[in-house]
């Protein structure tokens, strides 16, 4: 296991943080009341592991196939339906949501490889990520990929926790199969449109790991 680069700012910070709270703790009241600063240590131990594990990259066997769509994200499935596109596309898509909870991976990789042919970032409202406007009102940015003709768009959606949105794509860009496409911070949705004709493969309730599970072929 490693720690994502954009934990690197937020882990020193959360360690001078915890290391000034216990220096004061045990200077304070460590002699008169030690429970409380055994207390004190704990919690923010606590607090402090939470931090670095939420940026965690674990090892895993990434899946490349030439006709499989992989997860873009960790997560719970919370969405498959049929819609009509509002951005990019002007046709119906399948949608499939998969919401990040802050327990979960949070680094964003490409379901397909092949070509962004869309890349466009929206400021919007923090709405919870599960709430059905959060597709169309929050913060997000989206990317449309394009593989032998045939296009998804992926939207990395910001949650009521989740105040930061990095991606790393570029249009015109050639990008592989599960490497990285972005990171969101603290709990978040990753909404992906399919074809109407593309097969699913998870079910609602499902918890796909990203870049790993197949949620859907073409």
């Amino acid at each position: 296991m490693t720690i994502h680069k954009e934990g690197f700012t937020s882990i020193a910070i959360g360690t001078i943080v915890f290391g000034v709270i216990n220096l004061l703790s045990s200077y304070l009241i460590s002699y008169d009341q030690p429970w409380i600063s055994w207390l004190i240590f704990i919690v923010t131990l606590g607090l402090l592991i939470f931090l670095i594990s939420f940026f965690r990259i674990p090892k895993r066997q990434l899946t490349v196939q030439e006709n499989a769509i992989v997860a873009p994200a960790d997560g719970k499935v919370v969405v498959i339906e049929e819609v009509q596109s509002d951005e990019y596309f002007t046709d119906r898509r399948i949608q499939v949501s998969i919401f990040m909870s802050p327990l979960n991976v949070h680094v964003n990789r490409n379901p397909i490889g092949g070509e962004v042919v869309y890349n466009q970032y929206h400021k919007g409202k923090y709405l919870v990520a599960w709430h059905p406007k959060s597709s169309t009102e929050n913060e997000r940015h989206c990317v449309a990929y394009r593989k032998s003709g045939k296009e998804i768009l992926v939207k990395q959606i910001a949650g009521a926790l989740a105040k930061r949105i990095v991606n790393y794509l570029k249009t015109g860009q050639q990008v592989k199969q599960a490497d990285e496409m972005g990171f969101i911070k603290f709990g978040s949705r990753v909404d992906i449109l399919l074809p109407l004709d593309a097969k699913v493969n998870v079910k609602i309730g499902d918890r796909p790991l990203g870049g790993v599970t197949v949620i859907a072929t073409w």
